[in-house]
């Protein structure tokens, strides 16, 4: 189990800011289509962080043309090149599912105070 434990902490990455749940983020994701390489921005509010350690995931959600899209990073992931805080949200849960079920103003966060 020691030899499991250290590969998971040589996989931890350390130069990702410090973010939570209520932070709106800008996720700079490298996407491979075929042979070519780009980095692609999603923009939204992280709704859940699940997991520890190296196995840790975040799930971003954002409104994409009147469609709520989420997609779930894994927070140690190579492919994230950049994670960038635009906001920080005033929340009182651990997991936003009820932000699902609230469309235009009522899907708002309140700013925190930092």
């Amino acid at each position: 189990m020691d030899t499991i434990r250290a590969l998971e902490l040589q996989q931890i990455r350390d130069d990702l800011p410090a973010f939570q749940v209520g932070d709106n983020v800008k996720v700079h994701y490298r996407v491979v289509e075929g042979s070519r390489e780009r980095v692609q921005i999603f923009q939204g509010v992280i709704i859940r962080r699940h997991g520890a350690s190296n196995r840790e995931t975040f799930t971003v959600r954002k409104v994409s043309f009147g469609v709520g899209v989420e997609r779930t990073f894994p927070v140690h992931s190579p492919k994230i090149v950049d994670l960038e805080i635009v906001g920080r949200g005033k929340v009182r849960r651990s997991k936003l599912y009820f932000l699902r079920d609230k469309v235009g103003k009522a899907a708002r966060l309140k700013e925190a105070q930092y």
